[in-house]
């Protein structure tokens, strides 16, 4: 019986951070650990999307492959046989499923996607990639079979276009495509609902963002220990005198207790044992620092043993099994609209 497909990737625009390690990296390594068994997985890096907002070009080449290191280092098993890694432009039925799909796309209903709306709002040069990105996204999914997709609540528009276009080519043309399956169950399947977000150090009212250039609020991965520490005990907090957590009134001190817990694999219930009702947000800055630099310290060990050839070595190996599974989707898809006979 095959089994059914889990999808989902992550942008090799820009160097990860601490907040993406744990709220995306982290995340992934545990959803491999408890469905591998059950479920097919594709992980990919959408190097074609990386693009559609500004990117250093000349080093998205070597972010991706360091991307796929950083999960290993993470403890992501390459090498697990339910587990496919490739590149979506090592692909290329991606792109021509895309192109066939953004024909059975609506300007109205892509003119609505808020990421597209934010970003057009905010400058003159938007590109037309980010305006047709979320058929992209579509073909991405699609052309796996792909049931479930893991996905930020920024993506909930997204999954929404690639269940419509699903339905409408279905519809159309015959039963071409597996239809996703709807938000609220990708939810409860993926234990999205209450995901983690790790604050900007300096703002913590906005996200810690690899997109952003907020250096003094952001730990990159690639940050030394003595780096980190430098920025956490300079992190905003409040002029509140009791430590406490609610992200809504203390978005601060509450950012700095979450990462504590994520680092020390404990709950926010059991850091609040020790630090709810202190006053001395100095001392627990140092504990946080302290956290973060054994953290630093033994990942890049790790990612020292991980090197660029092994993932290339699995990457080629993935890349050329999809690439011939791949070839019978499209071919059914260029089939139904005129292409092939």
């Amino acid at each position: 019986m095959t089994k059914e497909v889990i999808l989902t990737g992550i942008r090799s625009n820009a160097e990860l951070t601490l907040g993406n390690y744990l709220g995306a990296v982290l995340p992934m390594v545990q959803l491999q650990k408890e469905k591998h068994e059950s479920y097919d997985l594709h992980f990919f890096i959408p190097d074609l999307h990386s693009f559609t907002t500004p990117v250093d070009h000349s080093t998205l080449y070597k972010q991706t492959i360091d991307h796929l290191r950083t999960f290993a280092a993470a403890g992501f098993d390459l090498n697990n046989k339910s587990t496919k890694i490739y590149r979506q432009s090592f692909i290329p039925a991606h792109s021509e499923l895309f192109t066939i799909l953004n024909n059975f796309a609506y300007m109205g209903e892509l003119s609505r996607m808020t990421q597209f709306k934010d970003k057009n709002e905010q400058a003159d040069t938007v590109s037309s990639g980010l305006f047709t990105y979320p058929v992209l996204m579509a073909a991405d999914i699609l052309l796996y079979g792909a049931s479930w997709v893991p996905l930020g609540d920024d993506q909930k528009q997204h999954l929404e276009l690639t269940r419509d276009l699903a339905l409408r080519f279905n519809n159309k043309f015959g039963e071409t495509f597996v239809v996703p399956h709807e938000w609220n169950k990708q939810l409860e399947f993926s234990h999205r609902d209450n995901g983690v977000r790790i604050r900007s150090l300096s703002n913590p009212t906005k996200k810690m963002s690899k997109s952003v250039d907020d250096p003094r609020g952001t730990i990159l991965l690639s940050d030394t220990p003595e780096e980190a520490t430098k920025k956490i005990m300079s992190a905003t907090t409040d002029d509140l005198s009791e430590i406490d957590f609610d992200f809504e009134k203390r978005p601060g001190i509450s950012n700095l207790l979450q990462i504590h817990s994520l680092l020390t694999n404990q709950t926010i219930d059991q850091v609040l044992e020790l630090w709810r009702s202190k006053t001395s947000y100095g001392d627990l800055k140092t504990v946080v620092s302290k956290s973060v630099s054994d953290f630093l310290g033994t990942y890049h060990e790790k990612l020292a043993q991980i090197s660029p050839e092994i993932v290339e070595t699995k990457l080629a190996e993935d890349e050329a099994i999809l690439n011939e599974r791949t070839a019978s989707l499209l071919f059914q898809a260029q089939k139904s609209v005129g292409l092939r006979k």
